[in-house]
C-alpha cells in the first residue's frame, strides 16, 4: 500500500519481491495520479514495470481498503503485506493481522497513525501536551509560550508551526481545517534524531540514528532540510536513543516491521516528537544502503515474510542537504559533472552503488523533488523543497564541509515573475 512518490522513492521493494517469484499488488490512493503510473506500469523499461496490478481507492480507510481486496485474498496466495506510504500504515497493519501475517500489530499501526493517541499512550516519553478536538477550537489555548501547534492528522511537517503568543495561536488555527484536531505542545529545544529500526516477531534486530536540520532557526516552522546517516554523535548519546526507541515499540507491543521515530535531545534526554511504523521518508533508506552497503528493501521483505532479516552495521556515513532558493518557477536545475535526476518527472529514484569504507567523499546522487515549472515559496512543510544532494563519505571525515562542496555546485534556474506558493 503506497502512492506514486513513494513507488518512485522505493522501487526496490518492487523489484525484490518480483525477484522472489511472488507477484507485488499494489494499492495506492486519491494523490496518486494513476495514468501516469499506469504508463510506468506498461514501460518495461521503468523499475515500476514488475507491478504485477494496481487498484487506486478513494480514501486509505480500513473498512475502504478490506473491502477492496477481497478478490486478491480469493485470488492469490497472500504472502505478505508492506505499507510505504503514511496514510496506509492502519489498514495494512489490520490486513496483515486479518491475514494472520506478520506485521506491526492493528493496535501499534492504529497507534503510529494517530498522534494523539501517541500522546496519550506514550505520554512518559513525550513532551507536555493539550489536545482539542474540532469542536473545542474555539477553547484553544496554551499556558505557556512559545509552544507548538500542529494538525494532528497531517504529514511533512504541514502545519506545524512554532507560536510566541496568542495572537499568532489564532492566526495558526485559522489556517487549519475545521474538522482537524489540534495538538498544542511545548516547545522542545534540542537538537533532533530520527532511529530507524527493523523488528522481527517483537525483536529488536537493527537500529540506526539519523541527524536531522530543519529551518526552524531561520521561521517559525520545522521543515527537514538535511539528514546525516548515522548521525555523528557520542556513543552515549546514540545509545539513548536506541533505548528509548526501544522502550516505545515495546510499549506499543510492536511486532514486525520498519519503524521511523522522531527525538529531540534535551540536556541529553531523548523526547519523543512521533513514531511511525513505515519506512523513514527523503533519501534516508538510499542514504543507510550508501553507509551500510547494503539496500534496506530487502530487509522489509524479509520482515513482511516472516523471515529474520540480518543488516550490517554502518562504515561510511551519508548526509542529504536541500539547496536554498528563491521564490519563482523553477525551470531548471544543473550540478557540474552530475546528471540531475527529476525523480517527480520520471517516477523513479536514481539508484545507488555503494563505495569502499575507506574510498573519498562522492556525490551519490542530485534530485529534484518537485516538477519542471513548479512554484517556488517559503519553506512552510516539505511539500515546497526543491534540489537536495546525496553526498556519501568515509566515517571520520566533517559531514557539513564535505555536503556543502557538491550543495555549493547546484544551480537552480529560476523565473522570479511567477513567485508563489508550491502547489502540493
Amino acid at each position: 500500500m503506497s502512492d506514486l512518490a513513494a513507488l518512485a522513492r522505493q522501487h526496490r521493494l518492487i523489484t525484490d519481491i518480483a525477484e522472489r517469484g511472488l507477484a507485488p499488488l499494489v494499492i495506492v490512493g486519491p494523490s496518486t495520479d494513476l495514468v501516469t503510473l499506469t504508463g510506468h506500469i506498461e514501460d518495461g523499461t521503468h523499475p515500476l514495470s514488475r507491478i504485477a496490478t494496481v487498484r487506486q481507492l478513494p480514501d486509505s480507510t480500513v473498512d475502504s481498503v478490506l473491502a477492496s481486496v477481497q478478490d486478491w485474498i480469493t485470488d492469490f496466495d497472500v504472502r505478505g503485506v508492506i505499507c510505504s506510504g503514511e496514510v496506509f500504515v492502519d489498514p495494512a497493519g489490520v490486513l496483515a493481522e486479518a491475514l494472520v501475517l506478520p506485521g506491526p500489530g492493528a493496535w501499534a499501526a492504529r497507534v503510529c497513525r494517530d498522534k494523539v493517541m501517541q500522546r496519550v499512550i506514550l505520554r512518559d516519553h513525550g513532551p507536555s501536551w493539550r489536545a482539542f478536538a474540532p469542536h473545542e477550537r474555539d477553547s484553544v489555548t496554551s499556558d505557556v509560550y512559545p509552544c507548538v501547534v500542529k494538525p494532528a492528522g497531517r504529514m511533512f511537517s504541514s502545519g506545524v508551526v512554532r507560536v510566541s503568543d496568542e495572537t499568532e495561536l489564532r492566526a495558526a488555527l485559522a489556517a487549519y481545517g475545521p474538522d482537524e484536531a489540534i495538538l498544542v505542545e511545548e516547545l522542545v529545544t534540542g537538537p533532533e534524531f530520527s532511529v530507524e529500526a527493523l523488528v522481527h516477531r517483537g525483536e529488536l534486530v537493527w537500529s540506526g540514528v539519523t541527524a536531522k536540520i530543519t529551518n526552524e532557526d531561520s521561521s517559525r516552522f520545522f521543515t527537514e532540510i538535511g539528514h546525516t546517516s548515522p548521525a555523528k554523535l557520542p556513543l552515549p548519546q546514540t545509545d539513548a536513543l536506541i533505548a528509548a526507541n526501544a522502550a516505545i515499540l515495546k510499549a506499543l507491543r510492536f511486532e514486525s516491521g520498519i519503524t521511523h521515530a522522531e527525538f529531540r535531545l534535551r540536556d541529553g534526554q531523548p523526547v519523543l516528537m512521533e513514531v511511525a511504523a513505515r519506512l523513514p521518508g527523503d533519501a534516508i533508506t538510499m542514504m543507510w544502503h550508501l553507509a551500510t552497503g547494503l539496500p534496506l528493501e530487502p530487509a522489509m521483505v524479509d520482515l513482511a515474510l516472516g523471515v529474520r532479516p540480518e543488516y550490517p552495521a554502518p562504515t561510511r556515513r551519508a548526509v542529504q542537504r536541500f539547496v536554498e532558493h528563491r521564490p519563482g518557477r523553477l525551470t531548471d536545475v544543473q550540478c557540474a559533472g552530475h546528471t540531475v535526476s527529476w525523480v517527480a518527472d520520471d517516477g523513479y529514484w536514481p539508484t545507488v552503488t555503494p563505495s569502499g569504507a575507506e574510498a573519498p567523499a562522492r556525490c551519490a546522487s542530485v534530485m529534484v523533488g518537485l516538477p519542471r515549472g513548479a512554484s517556488l515559496g517559503p519553506l512552510n512543510d516539505s511539500y515546497g523543497r526543491s534540489a537536495s544532494v546525496v553526498v556519501d563519505l568515509p566515517w571520520q571525515a566533517d559531514p557539513d564541509s564535505e555536503v556543502r562542496v557538491y550543495v555549493d555546485q547546484v544551480q537552480l534556474a529560476i523565473d522570479a515573475g511567477t513567485a508563489g506558493s508550491v502547489t502540493h
